[in-house]
């Protein structure tokens, strides 16, 4: 059986005087994350609105991803799969870097 599920993340960007600020939130089944990030432009840069809010953007989305990242190795360890526990079926996927 095939079930699908929706996740919404809202991102806002905000910038003011060379500072760049973002907020994330991912809204889930169980609740909302929300992460935040910064990005500041140096006074020697040449000043790119766009790389400031990507910067930004992506801080904040990575800080959501840690988050979500600690709550499920919780739920692993909840139910026995987790680094504390006992050897188990091998619950989840690997983590892998790219």
């Amino acid at each position: 059986m095939t079930t699908t599920r929706e996740w919404k993340v809202d991102l806002v960007l905000t910038e003011d005087d060379g500072t760049t600020r973002a907020c994330a939130k991912l809204a889930t089944d169980d609740g909302t994350i929300t992460g935040y990030g910064t990005a500041h432009c140096s006074p020697q840069d040449v000043d790119v609105p766009r790389i400031g809010d990507e910067l930004a953007a992506a801080r904040a989305m990575r800080s959501v991803a840690r988050q979500l990242m600690r709550e499920a190795d919780s739920d692993l360890e909840a139910v026995g799969a987790g680094p504390g526990g006992p050897p188990g079926p091998g619950y989840g996927w690997p983590y892998t870097t790219p």
